[in-house]
């Protein structure tokens, strides 16, 4: 029984060495590491081919230029509005129609900008000018102080031009065309001056035109022989009609003499001042000026008379 014992010891497997070791097995979370690794090796690898593609090609990502010009064109296509104001639309008022149909688009694009912040195109200034009817904000708010100061940025020769389209007085300084535009344009109105009368001409056609030049001409020469005959014909009804009444004048009356040009200027300067310039005409100022002198034949002294209006005039 005692002899058994190491019998069976030496029966078993040979114990091995305590140096030598089976190696060890890498457990999952040694494995999912070492992969991270790998990841983030390869996404640096990748950054940096990006990195030299860029720099050899000399190029940028587009993808935020793409987003700017959609958000950039997405306001390009805002509708444009007219907000509803308190007074009459300008195209509703006579004069103002009548002028605005008489200036060009260019000289229009500061009083759009001044009523809708931008110039304006071609096509629909002129319609939106027209379809303006006052500012939708109250007098002495703060867009109103910035129209103030857009006005006054404005050059005089500017402000008289849009008074001249709103049918308002051009006169005065700066300050005063500024205030005179904006109380307008809060509440716009009609005037109350007449209306414009429009020329309802026609162009005759090319054909009539080219048959008939020597007629017109003709016809031309024959009134202004015409209207010279009737100035002759009333100055010697005068003239009679003036030797009829001297004969009761005493005999040693002074002669009176023909008006000077002095005052000549002096009746011009009277009938200007009294007269509506944007309606009255040169023949309307002479004819008047001759009735002022009705002793007297004052045609040779038209041209004079012309050139003092005019002188008085500017």
């Amino acid at each position: 029984m005692s002899s058994s014992g190491p019998a069976a010891e030496g029966e078993g497997t040979p114990a091995q060495p305590a140096s030598e070791k089976e190696p060890e097995m890498p457990g999952p979370r040694e494995e999912s590491e070492e992969e991270d690794e790998d990841d983030e090796e390869e996404e640096e690898e990748e950054e940096e081919e990006k990195e030299k593609s860029l720099i050899v090609e000399g190029k940028r990502e587009k993808k935020k230029v793409e987003r700017l010009t959609m958000q950039v064109s997405s306001l390009q296509r805002e509708p444009f509005t007219i907000a509803q104001g308190k007074g009459q639309k300008l195209c509703e008022i006579e004069r103002i129609h009548f002028f605005l149909s008489k200036k060009k688009t260019d000289e229009l694009r500061n009083l759009h900008k001044l009523l809708y912040n931008r110039p304006g195109t071609v096509s629909s200034l002129k319609k939106n000018v027209g379809q303006f009817s006052g500012f939708p904000f109250e007098k002495g708010s703060v867009q109103y102080k910035k129209k103030e100061e857009m006005l006054k940025k404005f050059r005089n020769a500017m402000l008289k031009s849009i008074c001249e389209v709103l049918d308002l007085e051009r006169s005065g300084v700066n300050s005063e065309l500024v205030k005179r535009i904006l109380n307008f344009l809060m509440h716009p109105k009609p005037s109350g001056k007449p209306p414009k009368k429009t020329s309802k001409r026609e162009k005759p056609k090319q054909k009539a035109t080219s048959k008939s030049k020597k007629t017109v001409k003709s016809a031309n020469v024959k009134k202004a022989d015409s209207s010279t005959t009737k100035k002759n014909q009333n100055s010697s009804k005068k003239e009679s009609e003036s030797e009829d009444s001297s004969d009761d004048e005493p005999l040693i009356k002074k002669l009176k003499k023909p008006p000077t040009d002095e005052e000549l200027k002096e009746t011009v300067k009277k009938l200007l001042a009294s007269a509506n310039l944007e309606e009255v005409t040169m023949k309307q100022i002479c004819k008047e000026v001759y009735e002022n002198y009705p002793a007297y034949d004052l045609t040779e002294r038209k041209d004079f008379i012309k050139t003092t209006v005019k002188e008085l005039i500017s």
